[in-house]
């Protein structure tokens, strides 16, 4: 299989490559040549195998140059039980005969991401052997809260490699920032930008992009690489757990296998969405993708309006890891949806630089109709559903995982698509203390690990023991910078 760009079909890479450069020079982003399509009977073996099997199975699909006992060992090493906290790795939860929650926050920083960053520094290590590679890699990182830690914690100390991560000062959560600034590692590097995640996403990619630094660091002997998800090997650890959701569901007779089922997922970078998008690509019966934004709702007019119009206000709320206005993944959909035209897909980044927005063809949109459907959850909305879902069900969602539900809720009333549904339950509620205390009503005594133990005795939940150990920690990254800086941050960590 070859992975080509998005802005020049031309470029035409192996998976190995794709992976070890995460980004293509001209910008774009590598997207397999062709989606691969489970073999008949493919859904029966895979409800027949565990978490990790699964794994194995769907990313060898697009891994043909990385043997299957290769696979193996990095699924046994990502996914075992020193980081995970549950066998089944990522458990699907009834709430009611159509609604399901898919836990994703079971890994080592409690969120969604350690569901391919656990996996990632294996792919990419592999990658720059296979591929003859000499120089060192550095990841650069830019984080809305939870790639960040997921990032450090997957690469920290990893031989050959550093790591360089980029939050927004003000746009995390106190447990988020305290995960990420006190991380250990001789190879990691944290630092605090002064804007939103939009300035530290765009001033990494446009590092990426600039063939004079990149050469400058060739000759030091470093080359760069992602850890975001425009890195197709963050990207496709994340398709397996649509499809082991599913097969879960089936196994637990909650659907009858070939029965439909819709997904919906809180989303602000859009590579979580895109995921289950390329598992319905490859034959997995999904209804509809319903994508859930808070106030900062860019994509949900996206999908209504087929405009999307960066040129709007940024807003900080209660589920930070969403306060997003540029999301990248959204660029690898255009693409497929155009038909392949890298030429098109082109044309939509260049003006959404330039003009800050672009409006897609009647082909697209006719497209994103037929798979998508949006929604928007406000801040008081996600308490509500916090509050609503833990008195009726004793079960307690993050802020994240409450927008979902609150689109849900609302997708369901408005159409009445009574289709199974699972909720992409992207992190702990512990990673929010703050937020979700006020939403049971309750005041918070305190900032940081100091509410977790709060929660503990209002919810009568366990935390997961990986935050309870925050207490005492402190920070060894302190510093802030403003993005214009960000370049010489990097030149200076690979001096």
């Amino acid at each position: 299989m070859r992975y080509i760009s998005t802005r020049d079909n031309e470029t035409s890479v192996s998976p190995a490559r794709a992976i070890e450069q995460g980004l293509s020079a001209e910008g774009g982003l590598f997207v397999p040549a062709s989606v691969p399509r489970l073999p008949d009977g493919a859904l029966e073996e895979l409800c027949a195998m565990n978490y990790r099997q699964r794994a194995v199975y769907v990313m060898k699909l697009f891994l043909e140059d990385y043997p299957v006992a290769e696979l193996t060992d990095f699924v046994t090493r990502a996914y075992g039980p020193g980081g995970f906290d549950t066998p089944r790795v990522a458990p699907v939860r009834r709430l009611d005969k159509n609604t399901h929650f898919l836990e994703l926050w079971h890994g080592p920083t409690c969120a969604f991401k350690d569901m391919a960053l656990q996996m990632l520094p294996y792919l990419l290590t592999a990658a720059v052997r296979k591929n003859g590679e000499e120089r060192r890699v550095c990841i650069l990182v830019a984080t809305s809260g939870d790639t960040g830690k997921a990032a450090l914690e997957g690469f920290a100390d990893v031989e050959g490699t550093r790591i360089c991560v980029f939050y927004p000062r003000d746009g995390v959560s106190d447990i988020q920032k305290l995960q990420m600034t006190s991380q250990s590692g001789g190879n990691v590097l944290v630092c605090a930008v002064n804007g939103n995640f939009d300035d530290a996403q765009t001033t990494v990619k446009e590092i990426f992009s600039d063939p004079a630094l990149r050469e400058e660091l060739s000759d030091r002997g470093w080359m760069l690489s992602s850890a975001n998800s425009i890195n197709w090997g963050r990207l496709l650890p994340q398709i397996v757990y649509y499809i082991s959701a599913y097969c879960d569901l089936v196994n637990g007779q909650e659907l009858a296998l070939g029965d439909p089922v819709n997904f919906c997922v809180p989303t602000g970078n859009f590579g979580d969405i895109l995921a289950g998008y390329y598992a319905k690509c490859m034959g997995l019966p999904v209804g509809k993708l319903v994508c859930a934004s808070n106030r900062n709702d860019v994509l949900t007019d996206f999908f209504k309006t087929g405009v999307y119009d960066r040129k709007r206000d940024f807003h900080t709320t209660v589920s930070p890891s969403m306060d997003i206005l540029v999301s990248s993944n959204l660029e690898r959909l255009l693409y497929h949806l155009s038909g392949g035209n890298d030429r098109e897909t082109a044309g939509y980044m260049e003006a959404l630089k330039t003009a800050g927005e672009y409006t897609v063809s009647k082909k697209i949109k006719s497209a994103m109709d037929a798979l998508f459907a949006a929604g928007t959850c406000s801040d008081e909305e996600t308490k509500d559903a916090i509050r609503g879902v833990f008195t009726g069900h004793n079960y307690l969602m993050d802020t994240h995982t409450a927008v979902a539900y609150g689109v849900l809720e609302k997708y369901r009333r408005e159409t009445g698509d009574e289709t199974a549904a699972v909720i992409v339950s992207t992190a702990s509620p512990f990673k929010f203390c703050a937020a979700v205390l006020e939403a049971l009503g309750k005041t918070p005594e305190g900032a940081g690990p100091e509410l977790i133990g709060q929660l503990e005795d209002v919810s009568g939940v366990r935390a997961p023991e990986p935050l309870k150990a925050l207490a005492g920690k402190t920070a060894r990254f302190t510093d802030s910078y403003d993005k214009a800086e960000l370049p010489g941050v990097v030149r200076r960590f690979l001096k």
